[in-house]
């Protein structure tokens, strides 16, 4: 991760978010102009934009990222799994699923883990964050969580849905880099909205971003 920053590589760490229920396919496209022109890592969006994003980024490096069982986590493997294939055979790059947090909050870290294995299988080639909701869980739980996404063979801890009761903090990003080490990546999402959160975020030992304010956090931003 570079020690210093300046606005191509900041964006290069920002997945440029559209999950509200009311987004619509003009909101979509825009997200995606936009994300062709600040070059950011991807646009994450609700599933049933997969196919569109795909046409409107196709030629350019922005990945397509969308949602699996999303925002409770609370539908059955076989559901998300269904759900991730579909996405990744309509365009999406990257899946961000959330666990089963009523297994996680039971302490039944084996039935998190298959949850999310089930995912990882269904992506393939595709690269898998897996939600944690850390607003619901205890610093132990956000331990687990993170090594039954590890066992599962995810690629990325992801903090927050940003639907939950709180979003990402710098704490739970130095707990999670602590935890994976260098087996995953950690991206924060939910409540980072301005440049300085951003780059808290980046110094904590995140990976990558989440934030539906990318433009306005690039704007901001002072090298």
């Amino acid at each position: 991760m570079p020690k210093t920053w300046n606005q191509a590589s900041l964006a290069k760490t920002i997945d440029h978010t559209l999950l509200k229920a009311v987004g619509t396919e003009a909101l979509v496209r825009e997200l995606c102009a936009e994300a062709r022109k600040y070059s950011f890592a991807s646009v994450c969006v609700n599933p049933v934009w997969v196919p569109l994003c795909a046409q409107e980024l196709a030629g350019s490096e922005v990945l397509v990222c969308t949602v699996i069982g999303f925002p409770l986590g609370a539908n059955s493997s076989e559901t998300k799994a269904a759900e991730t294939r579909l996405a990744v055979s309509q365009g999406a790059d990257e899946v961000d699923m959330v666990i089963h947090l009523g297994a996680a909050k039971a302490g039944d870290w084996k039935t998190v883990e298959a949850d999310i294995h089930e995912v990882v299988k269904a992506a393939g080639n595709a690269l898998v964050k897996v939600i944690i909701e850390t607003c619901y869980l205890t610093d132990e739980e956000k331990v687990k969580a993170c090594e039954a996404a590890a066992r599962a063979g995810a690629h990325f801890v992801k903090t927050s849905t940003g639907f939950g009761t709180g979003g990402a903090t710098v704490e739970d990003i130095r707990l999670m880099r602590k935890t994976v080490g260098d087996k995953l990546q950690v991206k924060a999402s939910g409540g980072v909205r301005t440049c300085e959160d951003a780059l808290k975020m980046l110094e904590a030992g995140a990976d990558r971003i989440g934030a539906s304010s990318s433009v306005a956090i690039l704007n901001e931003f002072r090298g």
